[in-house]
């Protein structure tokens, strides 16, 4: 019979963005020291994942209301997160989303505004000169359309994680860093077996939130979650004009082109202004990623600003990788392996783009660990669907194109 030493009733898998959330969340909800335990493979705060850097967008503006409405959630879990702490994590400096007129990235703006409408988001359509009106550091173009929310900012993205990880050790979490999980197994007395490299674990309930390294921790409970990683980037450029772009002064947007999406932040963190291509890196494993930033990327980020926003551009100050873990259809996994035998195992995927709801998505994860009514709909977050299942299902990275809503519509 297996003999476990180390129990815990709660382990949390991976302590980035979501994971430190659900650890503070277990240690909060779970008085009276049940013992929760959070696994980091690697160093706490450590830039092999997608979870860290200075800012991190966030809004209501989303094409489904599923996600407008967990936006409204996670907008009142980081004011939990400020209140309990006394630090600031979530700035806002208002949204912008942009199209150009007359394509079919402007139909993909009339879902934005048709999510936000059925929730109650109040946001400004502006269009042509408006847009330059409003906000003068753009380019007056007359072909542009946009949506403006107030209420849009920036979450302190590395900053949040070391609140999310204290706060869950004030509570009387335990953390154990340079730790392998190698694979999951369930003992006599139905308790669950953690085997990791600094020795096995015994525990109720395991919540996986391990981004990249996903699989390697799900295959021993027999799940299989078809994902790509690309290997991301941002670029800092070391505008003259700071005043114009900070982020007491200009909003996040994310431009949403013919194929591809651009966002950017405001000046936070340090003295750049941040762009990015988003899911428009390659497709790489853990393993086989570097860090070398991809200069056609860069080039292409650069004349972007020229064209839309001439007075951000400056030197580049730096150009940081990252890694995205993204379903085919770029929806959210919120589920169990209970198909697998193993519904005490929580599994949650952030597609590369959780980061803005981590503060909420770890309430949601403790209710499925505590075994509590989750107030969402996550249904359409199962394993059970086309995207999870079917080996030919085609993949849609983009945003609220058609594809991604056919997706959502069909859950």
């Amino acid at each position: 019979m297996h003999c476990c030493t180390n129990k815990y009733d709660y382990i949390v898998v991976g302590c980035g963005g979501v994971g430190s959330s659900t650890l503070y969340r277990l240690a909060k909800n779970t008085p009276g020291n049940v013992g929760v335990l959070g696994i980091e493979q690697f160093q706490l705060g450590h830039h092999y994942g997608g979870s860290q850097d200075h800012s991190r967008i966030i809004r209501y503006s989303y094409s489904e209301k599923e996600y407008v409405a967990l936006a409204k959630g996670a907008y009142d879990a980081w004011s939990e997160v400020e209140e309990d702490s006394g630090i600031q994590v979530v700035y806002k400096c208002g949204g912008l989303n942009v199209a150009l007129k007359n394509t079919s990235a402007e139909e993909r703006l009339k879902t934005y505004a048709n999510a936000m409408d059925i929730n109650g988001t109040e946001y400004e359509s502006l269009e042509g000169i408006q847009l330059h009106q409003k906000f003068p550091s753009f380019a007056p173009k007359s072909n542009l359309v946009a949506q403006y929310q107030k209420d849009g900012g920036l979450v302190d993205s590395a900053l949040a994680n070391a609140v999310h990880i204290q706060l869950a050790r004030k509570y009387g979490a335990d953390v154990l860093e340079h730790t392998t999980v190698r694979k999951i197994t369930r003992a006599p007395d139905g308790k669950l077996i953690v085997s990791t490299s600094n020795g096995d674990f015994c525990c109720k309930k395991i919540v996986v939130t391990a981004g990249a390294w996903l699989n390697d921790v799900l295959k021993s409970v027999g799940v299989h979650i078809p994902v790509t990683v690309t290997q991301e980037q941002v670029t800092y450029f070391g505008t003259p004009h700071m005043k114009e772009f900070c982020h007491k002064r200009f909003p996040h947007m994310i431009y949403h082109g013919e194929g591809k999406d651009i966002y950017t932040l405001p000046i936070y963190g340090n003295s750049g202004f941040k762009i990015g291509i988003d899911a428009g890196g390659p497709e790489v494993t853990p393993s086989t990623r570097n860090y070398t930033p991809d200069p056609v990327r860069v080039k292409y980020c650069e004349e972007f600003l020229k064209e839309f926003l001439p007075r951000s551009v400056g030197p580049i100050l730096y150009t940081k990788t990252c890694l995205y873990t993204m379903t085919s259809d770029r929806h959210f996994v919120i589920d169990t392996a209970s198909r697998t035998g193993f519904p005490d195992v929580i599994i949650c995927c952030g597609a590369g783009h959780v980061f803005k709801f981590a503060a909420v998505v770890g309430k949601v994860l403790t209710d499925m660990a505590l075994e509590r009514t989750v107030p969402y709909n996550i249904k359409p977050f199962s394993l059970n669907r086309p995207a999870i299942t079917d080996p030919n299902f085609k993949k849609s990275f983009i945003m609220g194109d058609e594809s991604h809503l056919q997706a959502m519509s069909k859950l």
